[in-house]
Parts: structure tokens; C-alpha cells; sequence
């Protein structure tokens, strides 16, 4: 198995595992907070990787092109700020 097969695995056994054992409603509830923190971590993540490219001397069309992204998303990537999580539906 690849890497890449063995972080999807990992990724689903966690999912599968949160709260099995409640009621839809909490459980519903508790799968969208995972949701939202591990978006919201992702995220971080990605912008430091295309951060990391940028410090390294790319370009940010060279990032663009490499992560078969726009010019200007490479760049809102880099301008998000995602210090303070998202505000919540509801």
C-alpha cells in the first residue's frame, strides 16, 4: 500500500470511529466539529507547504503550475488567514 492509500485509510478508520455509539443527532453533531477542525487544520497545512515553496524561490504561477492550481488561488492560499477558526452554521 502506498502512502498516499495509507493516510486515506487512516483518514476513514478515524472518521468510522467517532462517536459510534450515539444517538444520529450527536453523533451528526460531533462528526461536523471533526469536520470543521480537520478542514481547518488541512488547510493550515497547505498554505505552510505553498509557503514553504515560495521561501524556497518559486514562483507563485511556477506553484501554480506545479499544484494544477491559478495564479490567483496559489495566492489567496497565501493571503488566508486562518489563525481564528471559521464561524459556525447554525
Amino acid at each position: 500500500m502506498n502512502d498516499q492509500s495509507e493516510e486515506v485509510r487512516r483518514v476513514r478508520d478515524a472518521i468510522a470511529a467517532v462517536a459510534v455509539d450515539t444517538p444520529p443527532a450527536e453523533r451528526a453533531r460531533r462528526l461536523d466539529a471533526a469536520m470543521d477542525a480537520a478542514t481547518l487544520e488541512w488547510r493550515r497545512r497547505r498554505q505552510e507547504a505553498v509557503q514553504e515553496m515560495k521561501d524556497g524561490g518559486m514562483t507563485l504561477r511556477e506553484i501554480g503550475k506545479e499544484l494544477s492550481l491559478s495564479f490567483g488561488r496559489v495566492r489567496q492560499i497565501l493571503a488566508e488567514d486562518l489563525s481564528q477558526p471559521e464561524a459556525q452554521d447554525g
